[in-house]
């Protein structure tokens, strides 16, 4: 069923908080595909995954209300907002769930920490159709007004189609001058790790600690069917990621390993 666009709901959070400007970019591509409602932390939740808020209380805040969307704040994850918002906030369940825009590529095994795939992957066991988005820049001074040709060529298709239940995207959008983005290719997700480095530091009060840095490795970089060279090679790449994450071609196999048991 196509949802007319006066008629569409549409759910937004991040990762980044509230003021990141990724967030307001997409909240102005959205407001022109339906009524939006708004849901963030305050503070940077980046790397929280599947995170839930279980052991403290889940408090939200209206910030601002019009005729186009509703604002809140949380103190809760992505998912804690994806599922405060679907539960209590919202008067039905949302036509579209839209995470983003992330400060930071979250193409290959990045998804797995990714607080912005999180609440995209929340949406889809709501069956609510779902995206994801990130600019491949970490910096403070991210420009996101390159993201917006693309995340409406984006908006646009799912206006006509629909995604296979528990199926969402991954969209990663490169950090170059628009004139030099070569278009969209639809890829699958690298194969890759990021090789964790712990630095060893003192505090004033000369107590250790750890900080987590590193960096990644792309097993597969001549491959170019993968969200990694697609963005290496300056194309938005769009992976379809799923909440299923049965190896179902290795259970035929994985089925040997245990006729014979009892």
């Amino acid at each position: 069923m196509v949802v007319e666009q006066g008629d569409r709901l549409i759910l937004i959070t991040n990762d980044d908080g509230l003021y990141a400007a990724g967030l307001r970019t997409l909240l102005e591509i959205a407001e022109e595909f339906g009524k939006v409602v708004l849901i963030s932390t305050m503070e940077s939740m980046s790397g929280m995954s599947q995170a839930l808020t279980v052991k403290n209380p889940i408090r939200v805040k209206l910030l601002e209300e019009n005729e186009k969307h509703r604002i809140y704040t949380c103190n809760g994850t992505p998912t804690d907002s994806v599922k405060l918002a679907i539960n209590q906030l919202t008067e039905r369940m949302p036509d579209w769930l839209l995470s983003g825009i992330n400060h930071g590529s979250n193409a290959s095994v990045s998804v797995l920490y990714s607080g912005t795939m999180a609440a995209a992957l929340e949406g889809c066991l709501y069956n609510i159709q779902s995206v994801g988005f990130s600019l491949n820049d970490f910096s403070s001074g991210a420009d996101f007004t390159i993201c917006k040709k693309y995340i409406r060529i984006i908006l646009n298709s799912l206006t006509h189609n629909r995604l296979p239940e528990g199926v969402c995207l991954n969209v990663n959008i490169p950090s170059v001058p628009e004139n030099e983005i070569r278009g969209i290719r639809v890829c699958r997700q690298a194969k890759g790790s990021w090789k964790e480095e712990f630095e060893k530091r003192k505090d004033p009060m000369g107590k250790t600690y750890y900080w987590l840095t590193g960096y990644f490795v792309n097993r597969e970089p001549d491959a170019t069917d993968t969200d990694e060279w697609a963005l290496a090679n300056n194309y938005v790449s769009i992976v379809p990621i799923q909440v299923d994450m049965t190896a179902h071609a290795f259970i035929n196999e994985l089925e040997k390993w245990f006729n014979n048991s009892k």
